[in-house]
């Protein structure tokens, strides 16, 4: 069974480390080597971002992932620019490697980037913790929403929807700021590699 990891209250989190507000540009810094260079140019200049740490085969991202492609490529032909990315370790989770992930990526027809972090370095920069971490930025790349995805769970009957992310993005969209009270993300925690795991921030 996947272990789980709850988010630690990330509106109060948000307001007192500007530094999310330059992550994007910190980890631009990795992308840029190999197939990465690509995503990271096509992420400029748009209205926002959205990162979405995601994997293969975590139950709560299999639970959402078809709301959320859906909700990602809307945010696309708006004009905001979206990347995916894996961070976990694809040795000791073969089924979340780079193969696996193409494959998801052609049988589900993805119209954006789904990168693999293969030394956990984008991961870390972001302070990722889990799958999903959804992070979404403005068109000055400001961290706008750190957050769920919607209220469904594996576990509850609630429709999954993406309302959480879908008002955010059409607040970006329209130059306003989201709701400060943004509810956390649960997942599946992030597959550190042996002795990978960035320390515990108090």
């Amino acid at each position: 069974m996947a272990d789980v990891f709850q988010l630690p209250d990330v509106a109060r989190k948000r307001k007192c480390d500007e530094r999310l507000q330059r992550l994007v540009g910190e980890a631009s810094a990795h992308l840029e080597a190999g197939s990465w260079s690509e995503a990271a140019e096509a992420a400029r200049g748009k209205k926002g971002l959205l990162v979405a740490f995601i994997c293969n085969h975590c139950p709560f991202v299999k639970h959402i992932r078809k709301e959320l492609v859906r909700i990602a490529h809307g945010a696309l032909d708006r004009g905001l620019a979206v990347l995916a990315v894996n961070s976990n370790d694809a040795e000791a989770y073969p089924q979340d490697g780079p193969a696996a992930m193409r494959q998801l990526v052609l049988e589900e027809g993805w119209r954006f980037p789904f990168l693999f972090d293969e030394t956990q370095a984008v991961a870390k920069a972001f302070r990722a913790a889990c799958t999903p971490d959804l992070f979404l930025f403005d068109g000055r790349l400001r961290l706008a929403y750190r957050g769920q995805f919607d209220d469904s769970r594996p576990s509850n009957a609630t429709p999954v929807t993406g309302a959480s992310l879908s008002e955010a993005i059409e607040a970006v969209e329209g130059n306003r700021a989201p709701a400060a009270d943004q509810k956390p993300s649960i997942g599946c925690n992030i597959k550190w590699k042996p002795e990978g795991a960035p320390a515990r921030r108090r």
